[in-house]
């Protein structure tokens, strides 16, 4: 398999377990804080941005995981 290949696909894993990982903690913490204030649970704003901010860069962490591969190991 070539290193950059290998190298995106390492970016990929990475990103994804990050968004992940973020959100479940995102998650929790809004279900908290409805539980504390008696309401439905909703994201504030801070939070969406929180997650679109995440998710932007994990769309460029696996070119650029593949580019360090190549760049270093290639």
């Amino acid at each position: 398999m070539h290193i950059a290949l290998q190298g995106a696909l390492i970016g990929l894993l990475v990103g994804v377990v990050m968004f992940v990982t973020d959100y479940m903690i995102i998650k929790k913490g809004v279900a908290e804080r409805a539980k504390r204030r008696g309401r439905a649970p909703e994201m504030e704003g801070t939070e969406r941005e929180r997650m679109k901010t995440l998710f932007r860069y994990v769309i460029f962490l696996p070119a650029g995981g593949a580019f360090l591969f190549w760049l270093i190991w290639g």
